[in-house]
């Protein structure tokens, strides 16, 4: 069978897309319905609906905004806001026009009501539409592509099966110079000194410990941990043997540099994401569901996700194809329809968790060359952003210099 050729999009400022994603964004849930008309009404699968619900302004979710509307897969930006909420809009049009996207700015205020922005706002789609469809097309390789990766929905075979597996897709995609993203740091609390272990320096096996010090701190506080009730249905028993599934995800490589969300890594290699907010806590969960971690590695470029799931999940993604990896062999004769690699096919001896961990390889390579996950091929587009705050990352946070 030949090769895969990945050819995607390249932009402005360097970086490529596998996807040419036209956003359609909200900037307060008072604009949420009208922009999810708009996207409706336009009727076509690339036009994706994203936004921020709070009326508030939050330092957290302008970075995030800003490096989604110029995230490598989207190719143009519709923005919708009611008019009196306190988001920078002007701020947010003009970095995404900055970055070399067509963009345009509706609000419902001054456009006359709903539907007059509806109406105002199908045309304005189809107009920054027809724009990203003149991107210029490139080669990609597989060092210019970055992936993250999350658990959701996980259960006693997670551990064992789908997140080793990723692990041994990470260490050969790191091999070859891809950029890997791992998190969250509330479900690595008591792995601390193996990832020091494996950092780049003395110095940011530091900060990787005190990120989840602070995590078991947050979660101490608000008296709970990254433990569901769901989990221990599923044969979980406690959060160190969740946390020790969940560091299977990684694999074994060298930890590259610690990031926050919205923070892009500077070249090739694995990184952990920090999730957790910092400071007193004061937001409550960290992520609320799966999704919300999902679109903090969107913020920081990941242009695919692998989410691994026992129980089973049927989410995906708005701007990023997301690859699902069931652990379980049981959910995913149940739910095989939503999954697109079945990891349980280890613990049925159908396959060993190499031959799993290359077909993931494998598949990334396929779906960055075009071919559709199944949670795109069953239309879903999730997406949610809520409140936070982080402090910019301390410079033992990327000991590694290169890429941009």
């Amino acid at each position: 069978m030949a090769e895969p050729q990945i050819i995607g999009w390249q932009r402005a400022d360097g970086r490529k897309g596998i996807r040419n994603i036209v956003l359609v964004a909200y900037l307060v849930e008072c604009a949420h319905h009208v922009a999810r008309r708009i996207v409706e009404a336009a009727g076509h699968d690339d036009v994706h609906l994203i936004g921020f619900p709070g009326c508030f302004p939050n330092a957290y979710a302008d970075k995030m905004m800003r490096a989604l509307v110029a995230h490598p897969n989207v190719g143009a930006v519709v923005l919708v806001s009611l008019g009196c909420e306190s988001f920078d809009r002007a701020g947010l049009l003009e970095a995404a026009q900055a970055s070399g996207r067509a963009a345009e700015l509706l609000v419902i205020q001054q456009e006359g009501g709903t539907r007059r922005t509806i109406a105002a706002g199908v045309e304005a789609v189809m107009r920054v539409r027809a724009c990203a469809h003149q991107a210029p097309r490139t080669n990609i390789t597989i060092s210019e592509i970055v992936i993250g990766t999350v658990c959701g929905g996980s259960d006693g075979t997670s551990g064992i099966t789908a997140n080793p597996a990723v692990g041994v897709a990470f260490d050969r995609l790191v091999g070859e110079g891809a950029t890997c993203i791992f998190e969250e740091t509330g479900e690595l609390i008591g792995c601390e000194p193996l990832m020091a272990a494996r950092a780049a320096t003395p110095a940011l096996g530091r900060e990787i410990e005190a990120s989840v010090t602070k995590a078991e701190h947050y979660y101490t506080v608000m008296g709970f941990g990254s433990f569901a009730p769901g989990n221990a249905e599923g044969g979980l028993t406690t959060i160190e043997e969740k946390s020790l599934g969940a560091y299977a995800k990684s694999g074994q490589s060298r930890i590259s540099g610690l990031i926050k969300p919205g923070d892009v890594p500077p070249a090739g290699g694995l990184y952990l994401l920090d999730v957790v907010p910092d400071g007193e806590p004061r937001f409550g969960f960290p992520n609320i569901s799966d999704n919300a971690e999902i679109v903090e590695m969107i913020a920081c470029g990941a242009q695919l996700i692998l989410f691994t799931t026992g129980r089973g999940s049927v989410v995906g993604s708005a701007i990023v194809p997301v690859i699902k990896i069931c652990a379980n062999p049981e959910t995913y004769q149940r739910m095989h329809d939503d999954m697109d690699i079945n990891a349980g096919a280890i613990l049925s001896g159908d396959a060993t968790l190499a031959k799993v961990g290359d077909a993931i390889f494998e598949r990334i390579k396929a779906v960055a060359a075009g071919a559709q996950t199944a949670s795109e091929a069953l239309g879903h587009q999730e997406f949610i952003l809520t409140y936070k705050s982080f402090e910019p990352i301390g410079p033992a946070c990327l000991p590694v210099r290169g890429r941009a």
